[in-house]
């Protein structure tokens, strides 16, 4: 039988690591925090639960080994880096120069179609920004397993890791949607809510080019 004290350092040593990394802003910051003042609360919470969504994604496949293919393979790698650049270009040119100008939805049938097909495009978002992203994968090949013990199944284990992580992120978006309701008659100023689509476009559009230039 495992020592329980053997398992309970390394949690405790990535839940502070995992933590500090989830609060950094990032593309995952820019893009809830921009669908909660543009689409609303429900929208940016599907957003995260996209983004939580890659993040296991990556993490099964990091425990699986797939991972590991990013981390060697040239190929793949640019393979990803290549089709998750063009992704964030193209998102970041199409927020700048199509910027949403209506703020904040509101109430009305043709609304409440608009609000069902802005929230499933807000977490194919997410899902789609982690997981075009090859250095999310080669992260979770070089990071998990310095907090994987001796002598602890290395899938399930990782498969843990992976789920402390993403409830972490959800906590964490979920404070960020809470922290934009007070401002939410204020970001539902169709000029504020351009601002927001522009400045927000060219964050992606910043690290879709970075994305594209990287070699390694």
């Amino acid at each position: 039988m495992l020592d329980h004290s053997i398992i309970l350092a390394p949690l405790l040593a990535f839940t502070v690591a995992a933590g500090l990394l989830t609060i950094t802003p990032g593309l995952d910051t820019a893009l809830v925090v921009r669908t909660a003042a543009v689409d609303g609360a429900r929208s940016a919470l599907l957003a995260g639960l996209g983004v939580s969504a890659g993040v296991l994604v990556w993490g099964l496949a990091a425990s699986a080994g797939l991972g590991a293919l990013l981390a060697a393979s040239q190929l793949a790698y640019d393979a990803v880096r290549i089709a998750g650049a063009v992704y964030l270009v193209v998102l970041g040119a199409r927020m700048i120069l199509r910027p949403r100008r209506d703020g904040l939805v509101t109430s009305g049938e043709a609304v409440a179609t608009e609000e069902g097909s802005s929230r499933r495009t807000a977490f194919l978002r997410g899902l789609l920004t982690n997981l075009l992203n090859p250095k999310v994968g080669v992260f979770y090949v070089t990071f998990l397993p310095q907090f994987v013990p001796a002598g602890v199944p290395v899938v399930p284990f990782s498969v843990l890791l992976a789920g402390l992580h993403v409830t972490m992120g959800m906590v964490w978006f979920v404070v960020l949607v809470a922290a934009t309701r007070p401002l939410a008659r204020w970001l539902s100023r169709p000029a504020v809510a351009t601002a927001l689509d522009r400045v927000t476009g060219g964050i992606f559009l910043a690290f879709g080019l970075r994305l594209a230039l990287e070699r390694r």
